[in-house]
This record gives structure tokens, C-alpha cells and sequence, in this order.
């Protein structure tokens, strides 16, 4: 059986749950509590760069979210979520790219600098402007279909599906985008989108825990590479 090691509100992890739930594959979840589990040796003995997602299928690790996707696209075709048509898998490709490049480091900086508008005007406008930016560009790349690639469902909505929903929450209104507001409230109606969903707790916790990573990571961080460090020493 397909093994996933995830977190709930992963941004990364909920793509991989959501592909699973999607292709109707079993699979077993295996809880990482990222306040600092992902940094102990029996984690980082499954991936050493400590984070999630992780997916185990029959003695075969994979690591990355985008690379755990095409892999369970490759191996389990049924239900297919990546289209072979050229148009559709640019499409495809751009909204997966977009999402994680442009989009995902302007909502992190909004939860971020969220309440410290005063010292960081400069950073939340940016991240504005990047959410906004790929907000208009998935707007007009949606046009008048039902999903990115047109009729069918992708790895596109997998990837896009699991952030567009929540900008509303960080002061960007889908209301500017009405193809986007549609397309979200299609895919948050799906049983698979219902069962990640985050409660509003979840939600509000994964803010204020997002406020105080950075100076959690950079701390573990650097426990971990005196820790590697040191083990380089003993076998040198």
C-alpha cells in the first residue's frame, strides 16, 4: 500500500493527499508534526532534507511534491490528471509553476508580515502584488472553461486548488476574479477538497504558526548542520 508522510495544513503535502484521494488509490497517512518532528533523526532517517511530503510505494521513496505527483501519475494512469495534448499540458504546467513560484511566496509573506504592517510595508505590498499578479494570469488562462486544461481535471487544479480558496482570508477577494471564484467553489464542493478542508481553527493556527516558523527553522536549521558537521568530523 501507498504510504504518504504529510502534515494537515502542508501546503505542499495537501496536492499529494488531494492526487491520492482523486485516483482513488489506498493509501496510509503517517502524521509529521512540523513544530520540530520533521528535524528528529527518525524523520530525517525517511528524508533528510526534513520536510514534507514523503511517499513510500512498495519499498520505493519519493521526495518533492511535484516529483511524488508525476510519479503517481507514471505509475497509477487511472484516473488520469495530466493531459498529453501540448496546449493543455502547458497550461497545465504553468498553473502547477506559477502557483509554487509567483503565488505560494506571496501568500507565505502575507501570513508572515501580516500584523507588522508598520516595519514591513514594502514586503506586504510585494506580496500583494504577486498574489494579484497570478491571480489575473490564472483568470485569464481559465477563460471560459471548467478547469485549466479545459474539461478535465488536473494536476494543475490539484496544485492551484489547495491556495487560490485561501486568499480571500489575506485580504485578496476573489470577487475581482469571477472565473476564479467559480472554478474554487467547484473544486471546494468535491468530496476530495472536503475531506483536507481545514477547519477555521486549523486555519487560524496554521497562520499564527506560520508567523514563528522562520525563527523555529533557522534555529532547528542550524541544529542540524552542527549535527552533520560533527558527524563529517568522526568519520574524517
Amino acid at each position: 500500500m501507498l504510504t504518504l508522510y504529510y502534515a494537515r495544513p502542508s501546503i505542499y503535502a495537501r496536492p499529494v493527499w488531494l492526487a491520492l484521494l482523486e485516483k482513488q488509490l489506498p493509501f496510509q497517512l503517517i502524521p509529521v508534526n512540523l513544530s520540530g518532528q520533521q528535524f528528529e533523526p527518525e524523520f530525517l532517517a525517511v528524508n533528510p532534507f526534513g520536510h514534507v511530503p514523503v511517499l513510500e510505494d512498495d519499498g520505493f521513496r519519493v521526495i518533492e511534491s511535484l516529483a511524488i505527483l508525476d510519479y503517481l501519475e507514471a505509475r497509477y494512469p487511472e484516473v488520469a490528471l495530466l493531459p498529453t495534448e501540448a496546449t493543455a499540458l502547458a497550461r497545465v504546467r504553468m498553473v502547477q509553476l506559477l502557483t509554487l513560484n509567483e503565488l505560494l511566496p506571496g501568500i507565505f509573506n502575507l501570513l508572515v508580515h501580516h500584523d507588522k504592517a508598520a516595519e514591513a510595508s514594502s514586503t506586504l505590498e510585494y506580496a500583494q502584488l504577486r498574489v494579484r499578479n497570478t491571480l489575473v494570469f490564472f483568470e485569464s488562462l481559465l477563460a471560459d472553461s471548467q478547469y485549466f486544461a479545459g474539461e478535465q481535471l488536473t494536476l494543475a487544479e490539484i496544485v492551484a486548488g489547495t491556495l487560490v480558496p485561501q486568499v480571500s482570508d489575506l485580504g485578496v477577494s476573489l470577487t475581482d476574479y469571477p472565473r476564479l471564484q467559480r472554478w474554487s467553489e467547484q473544486l471546494l464542493a468535491r468530496p476530495a477538497w472536503q475531506q483536507i478542508q481545514l477547519s477555521a481553527a486549523e486555519w487560524s493556527n496554521f497562520r499564527r504558526h506560520m508567523r514563528v516558523m522562520p525563527k523555529i527553522w533557522q534555529r532547528r536549521r542550524q541544529q542540524r548542520v552542527t549535527a552533520i558537521s560533527q558527524q563529517q568530523f568522526l568519520t574524517t
